[in-house]
Order: structure tokens, then sequence, then C-alpha cells
């Protein structure tokens, strides 16, 4: 037996050991998925339970190094975990902004001490984090950016905005982009800071969108003090830092490529419009659209996986993300559009307890946000035409 075959049966058997029946069901609501953080109050037992054991092992990020609290796995070995938490139907332990965009940038440009202060702290869950990019000026075209942090000798003194502040009101950290020098060309003279949200002079404003929920903040910064050491990488080269950020949170914004874990469209539609006399679908239009989609979701998966085993050899473009946050996030508006379709009329229920207050209308609206957040389609486009194909410019 291979050393990977003696993993995936050692992985399975402590999965099947260690994880709670409850933590084996389809997520029913946001409340159900665990981000962590001071302010978190888990939804259940097992929740906790699920969270711990699985952050005592480094398996929250199984692949971070083992001193950083991390499970220091292998690429292979950490699909063989993905795939076998699959196959019981275990729920991810954490989500975390920590884990999927600031934890791999400070493992590149992080100081030793802010890596030792900060990464277990995301591996456990005890911090959970929020992004401070956009502006009400400077979204697209980011690096004109305006909030700045003016030099008080051991401490920098922040004041701006930001906006589109994912979570702002329930994280406990931001890392942020600030303009540290206003003479210097747009792109040059940001700087990378982290903060406590609970500092004096931070404040949040929720903004609500046509889902009616909405994650989103307006972020302000009056007279905020962030100590010298928050700053991450060197003074005014922070656009360095933004851009390497920029590739993982595209990537995660295209992981809602991903089908999520639930019953597939094809049954959701069959209580709608029930089978034919072969047991199909009953609608052969709506079936030829769900089966286009459930293939170009498995081409999805596999074009992940490839990205992830070209970045882990150093072979990937910067640029993928790019080709992945396009992708993932128009996959995931075709897929809503599918279920309110194989939904029917009971779809279309905004507040009731049958339709959970409209949890499908509203996840369907709120899809519209996935190609204007992280960057828009337009402009991901443009990156895979200029970075990856090399076409001309207009």
């Amino acid at each position: 037996m291979s050393d990977l075959e003696v993993f995936r049966k050692e992985t399975r058997a402590w999965l099947e050991k260690n994880c709670p029946p409850e933590m084996r069901k389809p997520v029913q609501s946001e409340e159900e998925i665990c981000w962590g953080g001071r302010k978190w109050k888990f939804h259940s037992e097992a929740q906790r339970v699920w969270l711990e054991r699985m952050a005592e092992k480094g398996w929250t990020v199984p692949e971070w190094p083992k001193e950083y609290c991390g499970g220091g796995l292998s690429r292979e070995e950490a699909k063989i975990l993905q795939k076998e938490m699959r196959a019981l139907g275990c729920r991810s332990p954490l989500d975390s902004f920590g884990i999927w965009m600031l934890g791999p940038a400070l493992l590149k440009y992080g100081s030793e001490e802010q890596k030792r202060e900060y990464l277990p702290q995301i591996v456990q869950g005890k911090i959970r984090w929020c992004q401070g990019y956009s502006e009400p000026n400077a979204g697209s075209d980011l690096a004109s950016l305006a909030t700045k942090a003016e030099d008080k000798g051991n401490h920098f003194l922040v004041n701006g905005q930001k906006i589109w502040t994912s979570y702002a009101d329930k994280a406990d950290w931001i890392f942020c982009l600030v303009r540290t020098d206003f003479s210097a060309p747009k792109h040059e003279g940001i700087s990378f800071i982290l903060f406590d949200m609970d500092s004096k002079g931070v404040s949040t404003k929720p903004i609500l969108l046509i889902s009616g929920k909405s994650p989103f903040c307006e972020t302000f910064f009056d007279n905020v003090e962030v100590p010298k050491k928050n700053l991450v990488g060197q003074l005014n080269k922070g656009w360095e830092i933004a851009k390497y950020l920029l590739t993982h949170e595209r990537a995660m914004i295209g992981g809602m490529g991903l089908r999520a874990a639930g019953r597939p469209v094809s049954q959701i539609a069959a209580d709608s419009v029930g089978l034919d006399a072969e047991g199909r679908l009953a609608d052969p239009v709506l079936r030829g659209k769900i089966a286009e989609v459930s293939i170009d979701e498995m081409a999805f998966v596999f074009a992940l996986e490839r990205a992830g085993d070209l970045a882990k050899a150093g072979q990937a473009n910067p640029a993928f993300s790019s080709v992945l946050k396009y992708y993932g996030s128009e996959l995931n508006k075709r897929r809503h559009e599918l279920l309110m379709a194989a939904g029917g009329s009971a779809a279309l229920e905004w507040e009731s307890p049958r339709s959970k207050q409209g949890a499908l209308a509203r996840a369907w609206l709120r899809t519209k946000a996935n190609s204007i957040e992280g960057g828009t389609s337009e402009v991901q486009l443009n990156i895979v035409a200029k970075r990856i194909l090399d076409l001309p410019g207009a």
C-alpha cells in the first residue's frame, strides 16, 4: 500500500470518528456556516466541536506550514482530505477571509512576528477578518484609493472610507489598503496595514441589497491610530501585496461555481414539473439546461484542481485567477437561474416558513453581485485578453 493510500485510509477513519453526524448534513442557512472570531456564537455544540477538532490537526488550512499551526500536508494529501470530506458530506469547519485571502499574503510578505501572531489565530478560528479595499471613488480603479495613513512617529493615523466591506460589522480585524504617499504615482505610495475593528474611530454602516439582506457595509475611519508594527511588507509597496491577495480573492469568489452540498437542481425541478414515462424531467428544455450546467460544473472542478496544481508547482499564470473568478461567478448565476426555473411559482415566495423566508429568491438576487464583487466580469475579461491571450489593446 502506497503512502498516499495509507494516508487516505487513516484520514477516512479519523473523519468518520471525529466529524459529528450533524456536521455531515447540508448547510440549510448562513447561520450554520462557521466564520469564527471573538464575536462568533456557535450555531450548535457540534459546530464548535468540529472546528476545534479540525483546527487541532491544522486541517482548517491543511497546506499551511505546521510551524504556524497549519496541517503541513502536501498538495496530494490535501486533495485526499478534501475528497474524503466530500464523500462523507463533511461541512467546512471554518469559512474565513483570513484563510482565503490574508493568510497567503502574510505567508509571503508578513514578518515572522506577524506570521506567529496572526496565522495560528486564523487556523483556530479565533480572529475574523474583513477586507478594506474598495472606496466610493475607487472600485475597479482600486489604485485611486484615497484613505490615508499619516506617519505620527510610533503609529499611523488613518482617515477615510471603504465600501462594500463584507461582514465589517461582524469582523474583529481588517486588512486595509491606505495611501501613505500622495506625491507618488497612484500605484505607488500605497501601504498594506492591519488593525482592530474595535479601535477608536472605526464605524460601520450596513448596505442593503435587492435581496433584502447583505453582508456589505460602509466602513469609516476617523483618526484611527494604528501601530507601526501592523504594516505588512514595505512602506509604500502595498500595491504588490494587494495584487497578490486579489488573485486569491478572485479564486475564492470563483469557487462559488462549485455546487454546494444539498439536493441537485434536477431533484428540485422534479418536484415542480414532474417526470415523464421514462423517469426523466417532464420539461425537455429545462432538462437540457440542467445537463449543460452539470457538465460545466464538473469541468470547473477539474479546472480548479489543475489551477491548484500549477500554483503549487510555481507554473501558474497569476492572471489565471481572473479566469476562475469570471467563469465561477457566471456559473453560479446560471445555476441559480435554473433553481428559480426549477422551483416553479413556489420559488417566487418572499416571506413564508415554507420558503425559509424566500431563501431561494434572495439567493438568486444575491448572485447578481457575483459578477461585480472582486472585480467586474468585464475587467476580468480584459485581464484575460491582455495577460493570458496577449491580445492587442484597443
